[in-house]
């Protein structure tokens, strides 16, 4: 059986996904046609159910929920790993409210954080992640949201560090803070849907065994090729709830949910959303 499959071009998601669209394990039989593009694009391209399988924010989630159902394997969770806010010039966090804000793209996480954080800043102009640094350079906006290797080199502009959406999270939760998720269509075969699963950990788990073999799929699309910073990204974005979620995990997504509803940022989700059940 042939699936679509998108996923970006983040040294993460090619460390996931590359044993797997290259051959490198046992695919159960299935094959994929994949592409690669910006999360934000994968994102706009899941509204209108255009793939099988596709990375995505959790915010952009909340908006395809009746459409597809969230894998265990292959999602971007973790501490100390959320998006950061930055800026050209010192700004007080108060000033926020006044001020323009780029944004990496209107259905990412780090949208839906800041939202939850500073629901009343209305002032947004989505980049493309990579153009944020250059806006702010620019001064076209007056703080930004940073995402992927941005948050390893920002520093290195002259660019400061407003606010880590990711310590605000867990300051709030105690939890892992969710940033993207491996769906698949509701309307896939149950048996299908649970091979691809087991595909992306067994994918996964060959990069963890052989990351040498990895190296060049990941380099070749990585914005930052130094090998540095996209080992740095991969062990940010990479880790034991990419595996699986877990308990631990699914708790983290669903609380992120809660609290955006209850705060008017996202529509109410249907009563099923991952693929398995505990």
């Amino acid at each position: 059986m042939r699936l679509t499959l998108g996923f970006s071009p983040c040294p993460n998601d090619t460390f996931i996904f590359d044993a797997m669209v290259h051959g490198r394990i046992d695919t159960e039989g299935l094959e994929f046609d994949y592409f690669l593009t910006d999360v934000e694009e994968l994102n706009r391209k899941a509204l209108t159910s255009d793939v099988d399988i596709t990375k995505i924010s959790y915010h952009a989630y909340a908006y395809v929920a009746q459409n597809y159902l969230i894998l265990d394997a292959g999602s971007a969770l973790g501490h100390r790993n959320g998006p950061l806010l930055i800026s050209k010039r010192r700004i007080g966090i108060s000033e926020l409210p006044k001020l323009k804000i780029a944004i990496p793209g209107k259905y990412t996480t780090a949208n839906l954080l800041f939202s939850i954080a500073w629901p009343e800043v209305a002032d947004k102009t989505e980049y493309l992640f990579s153009k944020i640094e250059e806006a702010l350079l620019a001064e076209e906006v007056d703080a930004g949201l940073i995402i992927h290797e941005t948050r390893f080199t920002y520093y290195k502009r002259g660019l400061h560090k407003l606010a880590d959406m990711g310590e605000y999270w867990e300051s709030l939760t105690g939890l892992p803070i969710p940033l993207g998720a491996i769906v698949i269509k509701r309307d896939i075969p149950d048996d299908i849907a649970q091979k691809v699963n087991r595909v992306v950990r067994r994918s996964l788990e060959y990069a963890y065994k052989d990351s040498f073999a990895s190296y060049d799929f990941v380099a070749g699309n990585a914005r930052e090729m130094d090998s540095t910073i996209m080992n740095n990204h991969i062990k940010l974005f990479v880790n034991e709830y990419t595996l699986n979620l877990g308990p631990k995990g699914r708790k983290a997504i669903t609380e992120l949910f809660r609290i955006a509803y209850e705060k008017g940022v996202i529509p109410l989700l249907p009563d099923r959303i991952f693929l398995n059940s505990l």
